[in-house]
């Protein structure tokens, strides 16, 4: 009894020094209160984070930014998280006015006589020094009572307890409890269970180590036994205040996951998926959602945004699994190490951009976009890939498929280079269809259609099908969006991809022509949120404005397109399932002297998915060879890479076909081939003398079998036009395909330095 009278009267004594300090402090309390607005948590300049995530809007691609914090409702937060704090910090939190006068004497008496130890403050207090950014002694408490009082008049108790969890740094930089409940046991502060938040609580104290003082801290990643004691002791007060009953308490100390140091500050850059990056930045620039491409980044580091892409998420697996030398099984992953892949794979219709691999991470090259080098670089020449381009030019033209064209090398005149078929006899001859050739990839039919058509027409139909930049043979980048065919740089070389363009223009193309010529800007931005201040709530403040627009013929392109689905089955490229698809493969040689190859592709598409699959150097240029040491060409890793990835992709979707080419579309006349002449006339007398010049006699009458004819009965026998091989036969072991030079066609010497 004595006892408890004497602790009454010590904290009276107390309360009365910590009045008489306050009101010898009188002016700057009175300044303060009036003059000092209390700091609400979203208005709090902390730098926030920001997530990248899938298409889902869960999976998260990439984190940005140091600090990670999530503003949560109190409705949000279980009463026993709540508790759980208030009993590690403040266990008189919900009755007491706001105030702690024991520490508020302490600071003074220690402000007088020079001692440095302080008094812990109340939970209000700690939101309103941190809110404020208060520092010192005396000073620093006189003004977090004055702040804690306005807080206490002005908001309830839950209310409070929002806005200090909220800002609470809990180690990991992770600021407020949701952030916390994701770094230490990844779930959202809705499903921690009571022996968790008690993890948390425990660890506001000290989240990280003090190099000052030594002490390790209560993370129990860096100080298990003292996380253990600490975490003991928030129990207990529970169970004393009677939040938690007695025969509730959590006995075990449940598992914590060990600190993501990868993701200490940012995540997911390092990796393949860190290239989309760069296109929300552009995005967002665009959409004037950052305010200039110089500070982008660090407005979405700092600004804490929630960012929801086009990307599918299991489409960026499956095409990481199949393209990314460090993916265990992937196509590169045992190849030689000079060899890189980059593919994109876009939705036709709409241009989303379902998976993007540029690399092997965000802040190096990217081999399937557009770099900024100093100069512009990123493009790579697409060889006979580039072909649909020129097939679907001279379909606008009038050209009929079924047209004839011949395929015979030749000199160009004036001196120029020899134009061929990758050293390929046409078995056509004078008389290729235009459909043939492109099947069968040989590059002189598409020489003389670009010389009948004009190269602009070829160059105006790459850009309607979202070619945006072409490079030349000096590697000087031409703006597709800005200038025409009619003012480009290019030759006739164009009508089989000499010039170089980007892994994500070629699929655009391919998709354009998928989506039967409708094309549609790629984007990777599906929205863009930030939270509402005023409630809590995520707000958007952008989105994708999808925008079809008919850049090529229907007509056209599902004429194109059922050319291209033959090509697929003659490189036995099918999909699982016989799914319909389209395809076009192609090379381009390593120099005009050289028939290895430098760069090989692969492109196709189902009516959902389009995809383009580049193979060639990182860096320097050098011949692409396998690991058995045989040349590289576009039915070779780059069509492994795209069925391994299109069957992923593609898995449980609906089969879907192509629409039907229109019949009798275009001018089988418009060729330049050279009919073979017609077969000699037969003659009825088996015996030859008794035949007129130029007939061919019968053979003799054979029992049962009707009479042959023989051979034409003139002197020396005349060559017999070769019957061509048919659309569907694949291309024969040790012969290249596609692609002009070393690939499909060769155009050498020539004096020009290709890409």
């Amino acid at each position: 009894m004595r006892k408890a009278k004497m602790r009454k009267r010590i904290n009276w004594l107390i309360a009365g020094f910590a009045v008489l300090i306050m009101l010898a402090g009188g002016g700057v309390v009175a300044t303060t209160y009036y003059s000092t607005t209390v700091v609400l948590p979203e208005d709090l300049a902390l730098p926030l984070s920001s997530t990248i995530y899938a298409a889902d809007g869960t999976t998260q691609l990439v984190k940005m930014g140091e600090y990670n914090r999530n503003f949560v409702t109190i409705e949000q937060i279980p009463d026993y998280v709540e508790q759980a704090v208030a009993s590690a910090e403040d266990r008189n939190f919900y009755t007491h006015g706001g105030l702690d006068y024991v520490g508020i004497a302490r600071a003074a008496w220690n402000n007088f006589t020079g001692g440095s130890k302080q008094g812990a403050s109340t939970i209000t207090q700690q939101y309103a020094r941190n809110a404020m950014e208060l520092s010192g002694g005396y000073g620093r408490k006189i003004k977090e009572a004055v702040l804690a009082s306005k807080l206490n008049e002005k908001y309830s108790k839950p209310e409070i307890m929002k806005f200090y969890l909220n800002t609470i740094y809990f180690g990991r930089g992770a600021y407020g409890i949701d952030a916390a409940a994701q770094a230490y046991f990844h779930v959202p502060v809705d499903k921690l269970t009571p022996a968790q938040g008690a993890v948390l609580a425990a660890v506001i104290k000290q989240p990280q180590p003090d190099e000052v003082t030594g002490h390790k801290g209560y993370d129990p990643a860096d100080n298990l036994e003292a996380a253990k004691d600490r975490w003991n002791y928030v129990l207990n007060g529970m169970v004393e205040k009677k939040w938690l009953p007695a025969d509730k308490r959590p006995v075990e100390y449940p598992e914590v996951f060990p600190p993501n140091t990868a993701c200490a500050t940012e995540c997911g850059i390092n990796t393949p998926v860190g290239n989309v990056v760069n296109y929300v930045r552009d995005e967002m620039v665009e959409k004037k959602i950052c305010s200039s491409a110089e500070t982008c980044v660090k407005e979405i580091r700092d600004g804490g945004y929630k960012i929801t892409t086009t990307i599918d998420g299991k489409m960026q697996k499956a095409l990481e699994a199949a393209a990314w030398r460090k993916a265990k099984g992937s196509e590169l992953s045992d190849q030689p190490a000079n060899l890189m892949a980059a593919a994109v794979a876009i939705q036709p219709g709409t241009g989303r951009v379902l998976a993007y691999f540029g690399g092997d991470n965000g802040t190096g090259h990217d081999y399937a976009g557009k770099n900024m080098e100093g100069t512009l670089t990123g493009g790579h020449p697409p060889g006979s890939t580039f072909k649909i381009y020129t097939l679907a030019a001279a379909l606008e033209a009038g050209i009929a498929v079924d047209s004839h064209w011949d395929a015979t090398p030749f000199q160009v005149p004036g001196g120029g280079p020899k134009v061929q078929n990758a050293g390929r006899n046409a078995t056509c001859g004078k008389n290729c269809s235009l459909e043939f050739s492109t099947v069968q990839s040989y590059n002189v039919p598409f020489y003389h259609v670009t010389e009948k058509i004009g190269v602009d027409k070829v160059v105006e139909m790459a850009k309607a099908a979202g070619v945006t930049t072409m490079w030349t043979d000096d590697n000087k980048p031409y703006d597709l969006v800005k200038g025409s065919g009619k003012d480009s740089p290019f030759d006739t070389y164009v009508g089989f991809g000499q010039y170089a363009i980007t892994v994500l223009d070629h699929a655009t193309g391919v998709a354009t022509l998928a989506a039967r010529g409708k094309y549609s800007k790629p984007h990777f931005i599906a929205k863009v949120e930030q939270k509402n201040k005023e409630t809590g709530a995520w707000t958007k403040v952008g989105g994708e404005q999808i925008k079809v627009e008919q850049k090529i013929r229907t007509e056209v392109a599902d004429s194109v397109n059922a050319v291209l689905e033959k090509i697929p089955e003659a490189n036995k490229d099918t999909l699982s399932g016989n799914r319909p698809a389209t395809g076009k493969t192609g090379t381009w040689e390593l120099s005009p002297t050289s028939s290895d190859n430098a760069h090989a592709w692969m492109v196709g598409a189902t009516p959902q998915i389009a995809t383009a699959v580049w193979v060639g150097n990182v860096g320097d240029l050098k011949a692409i060879k396998d690991k058995n040491k045989a040349a590289i060409g576009g039915n070779g890793l780059p069509a492994d890479i795209w069925k391994d990835f299109m069957n992923a992709a593609s898995k449980g979707m609906k089969t879907e076909k192509f629409a039907d080419p229109p019949k009798d579309f275009g001018d089988p006349d418009a060729g330049n081939g050279i009919a073979p002449p017609p077969p000699p006339a037969t003659c009825d007398n088996p015996i030859p003398i008794l035949c007129p010049p130029g007939t061919i006699p019968t053979q003799p009458n054979q029992p049962g079998q009707p009479n042959q004819p023989g051979q034409p009965n003139q002197p020396g026998q005349p060559n017999q036009p070769g019957q061509p091989n048919q659309p569907g036969q694949p291309n024969q072991p040790g012969r290249p395909e596609g692609g002009g030079g070393g690939g499909g066609g060769t155009v050498s010497p020539t004096p020009r330095t290709r890409n």
